[in-house]
């Protein structure tokens, strides 16, 4: 899909740059949840000028301005999710792969009525093995 990833960052208050255009353009397309890493890692092959302090920063603008969800879905993992909408996750516990359920797929009750709590936002975050995978030895 070929998208107007400069359009895009103007649209959402981001002053685009060949820095910035190269990581939206990895980070918006890519299906997986990948870290600031990761994105450093894929950008780089195709701009080797590109800092890390860049990508981190940029990818920190993208989720401030609305374009990125930043999820902790394990302690010490910090993955960027371009799909910002209501949906939650599965994480296969053998390859760590995380899967975008949808939201309607997954029934959560009484979540607005926990006393003591005013709930904003909320996701269910499931581990386990992906269907007709291998059991772990």
């Amino acid at each position: 899909m070929t998208r107007d990833v400069p359009g895009i960052l103007r649209q959402h208050g981001i002053q685009p740059s060949a820095q910035r255009v190269a990581v939206a353009a990895f980070v918006l397309e890519t299906e997986a949840h990948p870290s600031a890493d990761q994105v450093f890692a894929a950008v780089r092959k195709r701009l080797p000028v590109l800092s890390r302090a860049t990508v981190y920063n940029t990818l920190h603008l993208m989720v401030k301005k609305g374009l990125l969800r930043e999820l902790v879905l394990a302690p010490g993992r910090v993955v960027f999710d371009p799909k910002t909408g209501p949906h939650h996750h599965f994480i296969e516990e053998r390859t760590g792969r995380i899967h975008d359920i949808p939201w309607e797929a997954v029934d959560v009750s009484r979540v607005g009525s926990l006393k003591g709590f005013e709930v904003h936002e909320y996701q269910v975050v499931m581990k386990g093995r992906a269907a007709g995978a291998r059991p772990r030895r």
